[in-house]
């Protein structure tokens, strides 16, 4: 027994020395990467991994811990969430660049000041597949779920495995409570012990008769329980809303927390109620209301008011790559990023509530970031833009063709289209575009690559000017 006890004292003295070490390294590359660098969100993470595989539950040790994960929306649901808790319990950790894998999570851990806060917590956007491999090492005490859609086919595969892959994670954690977007049938579809957090649209008791089919093309229609076809009182958006089988009874949960009004949407902000009160914030789209009620969800679960959430909305700032609005070459460009068809769509949508004419700027990748299958362009409805207010369109990436031929096919006029194959000769061709509007619509590594290019001629002119 006493030869056991002290074999066990010497590994865990063992184990505090590695975990120290990756701490310790893992500071130092970020401190190097991020100050002379300028860059460093996964390698501290990687290289700390390297000395200690799971420092990560060293360095989670005293926090709550949220995971934020889903298709679409975890890094602003993610931002949201963070600008609300600082309301009430100050500094938050939490992986603000959307480097969502566990060596990024390890990086916000390693990047963090341990700023004075009423409460230790985390909020963390997890990426569907590392939820289980996450949960093992941070014990999580929250689960917030967007949405499930098709997504990168070639790594995620159906929506039932890219489901099974977070259920998998949080059987991990039975004590964790879920907050869930009740108006998606996959996520009330598996028996899990864990407390349950619903949020939706609520219908106006007008609406509660309607009974219609999602149109053909919707993914995840299919009723979890016994595979007939889902009917719904209203549809917000895709497969989401107020679902019900008419054939084995299978319906969406009781709601805890609702939407159940949208004022006002422009492309740049949304105004909405939820009870009796006006909630808005400074970005559109119909998903990103669903994503401010994952937050307000959130939020008062964790004892925030009313009034400190609406409070959060206003003042929340644009976030990097997420409909992010940038002034270049004069002109106002809202760079949003696009991964699947059903974001697509719902970004597709927003441009269709622009008042003004602007030009149209499409970069596709398919980088091993992006899904090297690009067949998702063809879900989307590019066919239903309002042609009259796109003025120019150009196209980019390193499959601009397959992007071009997408949107002839759509109906733009070849005439009005211009290509672009590297990042230098786009910049120049969005400084011609004869409108001051401009949407960029580009996949992940696009989008990665010319905010690089677009901050290096930024440099760029800033020293010619002090040379002058």
């Amino acid at each position: 027994y006493a030869i056991l006890k002290f074999s066990f004292k010497v590994r865990d003295k063992n184990m505090n020395l590695k975990s120290g070490i990756a701490k310790v390294a893992g500071k130092s590359s970020y401190w190097f990467l991020h100050n002379v660098l300028k860059g460093g969100t996964s390698f501290p993470g990687k290289f700390a991994m390297k000395i200690d595989p799971e420092v990560l539950n060293s360095l989670a040790k005293g926090y709550e811990t949220i995971i934020v994960t889903g298709t679409n929306g975890k890094t602003m649901t993610t931002a949201l969430i963070v600008e609300a808790l600082k309301k009430k319990y100050g500094d938050i950790l939490t992986n603000p660049s959307g480097s969502n894998m566990q060596q990024g999570i390890v990086t916000a851990f390693l990047a963090h000041k341990n700023k004075k806060a009423k409460k230790k917590i985390a909020v963390l956007e997890v990426d569907e597949a590392n939820v289980k491999m996450v949960t093992k090492l941070l014990h999580p005490s929250v689960f917030v779920l967007t949405n499930i859609f098709r997504d990168q086919m070639d790594r995620y595969g159906e929506i039932y495995t890219t489901y099974q892959k977070i259920v998998d994670g949080i059987k991990l954690a039975p004590n964790a409570t879920i907050i869930a977007n009740g108006d998606a049938s996959i996520f009330s579809s598996v028996e899990l012990p864990n407390k349950k957090v619903f949020y939706g649209f609520k219908l106006p008791d007008d609406k509660a008769e309607n009974d219609f089919k999602a149109p053909v093309n919707t993914d995840g229609v299919l009723c979890p329980k016994c595979d007939h076809i889902l009917h719904y009182h209203e549809r917000i958006y895709a497969n989401l809303g107020d679902f019900f089988c008419p054939n084995c009874g299978y319906h969406r949960p009781e709601l805890t927390y609702s939407v159940n009004q949208i004022i006002d949407q422009t492309p740049n902000s949304l105004k909405f109620k939820m009870g009796e009160k006006e909630y808005s914030i400074g970005i559109g789209g119909t998903y990103n209301i669903y994503n401010a009620l994952a937050a307000y969800s959130v939020a008062r679960e964790f004892d925030l008011s009313e009034e400190e959430v609406a409070q959060s909305f206003a003042e929340n700032k644009r976030i990097f790559g997420r409909q992010e609005l940038i002034n270049y070459a004069g002109k106002e460009i809202d760079l949003i990023l696009v991964k699947n068809p059903v974001g697509l769509d719902g970004v597709l949508h927003l441009l269709n509530t622009e008042k003004v004419n602007y030009s149209l700027v499409a970069l596709l990748n398919a980088n091993h970031a992006d899904g090297i299958d690009t067949s998702w362009i063809w879900d989307a409805d590019y066919e239903g833009l309002n042609k009259d207010k796109i003025k120019k369109v150009l196209v980019g990436g390193k499959r601009w063709h397959d992007m071009g031929f997408r949107l002839e096919v759509a109906g733009f006029n070849p005439g009005l289209m211009t290509t672009a194959t590297n990042n230098d000769a786009l910049l120049d061709e969005i400084s011609k575009l004869p409108t001051k509007k401009v949407y960029i619509l580009a996949t992940y590594t696009a989008m990665l690559s010319l905010r690089k290019t677009m901050g290096e001629n930024a440099k760029n002119v800033l020293l010619l000017h002090l040379i002058k």
